[in-house]
């Protein structure tokens, strides 16, 4: 994966005096202490105890502070709920500015997390020993925390992409699960003609998905060297080829206008007018506790590919800890770190539904025979441990990104809702990304 040069995260003076407006910039008073922390210094910052406080929104984390503070009674670990994405990283982006109220410890998504480390707001864990990891972390996941020697985040989960069909309405029409995305368009046409009211899939545009699609496709619209910036959403191979298939998807209305997580999205997937769903491995969850009256219609199926006979994949979501430069006791929030995604924690969290990042656990065979009730048995995690062996490492994404999902229904989104094709919303897209970047002191396709 390309990933931003140590000499980008150091060009935070240009970039904050441009005033990145999600961009975490920190002082040179935060800029913490280069030298390596030993595994029995931080044993004595635990038996020694203290306080640390963790943002984080997701649920599972709950288990493991429990268990931490049992296993080290000295700490304290205060877990706050800030908000969910974007609200958080507003809050973190003013807690940093204001110099006070930042936590030691935050929940950042892996798209989201080129912005704080670009504006020096992470503590680089290679110092802790964080860079003899990779091994114990897929590839997508540690590709998006990691830059050059550098490691701002321990990986807490992983999105590989998977199709989730609705096998009870599939095979009422005789439709086989399609394999490619050629198929998935015919599979689509098939359906709606046999039920007006049934469609392959629900789309209303969606930035993170839009991404994931033309990183399956093999594209890379997003490169970072330096300062250096490329945003190319008009001749990359990957936009072309997901532009093709799903333009005539919307051309044809072959895709419910229902916005993902609505009243209406769970009511569609629970009774089959919505068909399929692309996404990542994170969400059997949420068809067990959303959609729980179609308990036994669906199953999980690889990806269909752009190629006939490709195995690629991409991810789609995922969220990293990082500990803050402005953390009051850093020490102490690296060992929470370490055992909420690399050690104990991680079974924990498995077990409350998180999708692992660590291949040890992919690779578990208690983890891949598990069986699925939702999904009359079948044993899902195979097709998920195999999608995330599949996930090209050459993906990036900007080093404002999440400005860029910001603004991005303003110009693809048109191409729902209106005559704007998807090649035109990507373009105007592109001079928003464009713009933007360079407004902000990047050095934007010169």
């Amino acid at each position: 994966m390309r990933t931003m040069t140590r000499r980008a995260m150091r060009g935070v003076g240009l970039l904050c005096a441009a005033a990145l407006s999600l961009t975490a910039c920190g002082s040179s008073e935060e800029s913490g202490s280069d030298k390596a922390v030993s595994t029995g210094e931080l044993r004595t910052a635990l038996k020694k105890g203290g306080s640390i406080t963790v943002w984080a929104w997701e649920p599972t984390l709950e288990k493991v502070v429990d268990d931490f503070e049992k296993k080290y009674p000295e700490v304290e670990v205060k877990l706050v709920n800030a908000g969910t994405g974007n609200d958080q990283y507003t809050a973190l982006q003013n807690a940093v500015q204001a110099g006070s109220g930042v936590p030691d410890v935050a929940q950042i998504e892996y798209y989201a997390l080129g912005q704080f480390a670009l504006g020096e707001s992470l503590e680089d864990l290679s110092r802790y020993g964080a860079d003899q990891f990779k091994n114990a972390y897929s590839t997508g996941p540690w590709s998006a925390v990691t830059a050059e020697d550098a490691v701002y985040a321990l990986p807490m989960d992983s999105g590989p992409m998977a199709l989730f069909y609705n096998k009870k309405v599939l095979d009422k029409h005789r439709i086989a699960v399609p394999t490619t995305w050629d198929e998935y368009l015919e599979a689509a046409r098939a359906l709606h003609a046999a039920d007006p009211k049934a469609y392959i899939a629900n789309d209303t545009g969606d930035a993170g998905f839009t991404t994931s699609m033309i990183w399956q496709a093999g594209g890379t619209p997003f490169k970072n060297t330096g300062t250096d910036v490329t945003v190319d959403l008009t001749g990359d191979k990957g936009v072309t080829a997901f532009t093709e298939v799903w333009q005539k998807l919307l051309d044809e209305k072959l895709l419910a206008p229902v916005t993902n997580w609505s009243d209406e999205w769970y009511k569609g997937l629970a009774d089959g007018t919505i068909a399929t769903l692309a996404t990542g491995a994170w969400m059997p969850a949420n068809f067990v506790s959303g959609v729980e009256s179609a308990a036994g219609d669906w199953r999980a199926a690889a990806l269909p590919q752009w190629e006939k006979g490709a195995e690629v994949s991409s991810e789609n979501g995922g969220s990293s800890l990082a500990v803050m430069k402005a953390g009051k006791n850093k020490d102490l929030a690296y060992a929470f770190n370490e055992y909420a995604n690399h050690s104990e924690g991680v079974q924990a969290r498995i077990e409350a539904g998180a999708f692992p990042a660590t291949t040890a656990d992919l690779a578990s065979p208690t983890f891949l025979d598990t069986a699925f009730p939702y999904f009359g048995g079948q044993k899902a995690n195979e097709i998920f441990a195999r999608s995330a062996n599949q996930v090209p490492e050459d993906w990036s994404y900007l080093p404002y990104q999440v400005y860029a999902n910001s603004v991005f229904n303003d110009s693809v989104g048109k191409a729902y809702v209106s005559g704007t094709t998807l090649a035109d919303g990507l373009k105007a897209w592109q001079k928003a990304a464009v713009d933007y970047g360079t407004d902000q002191g990047f050095d934007v396709n010169k």
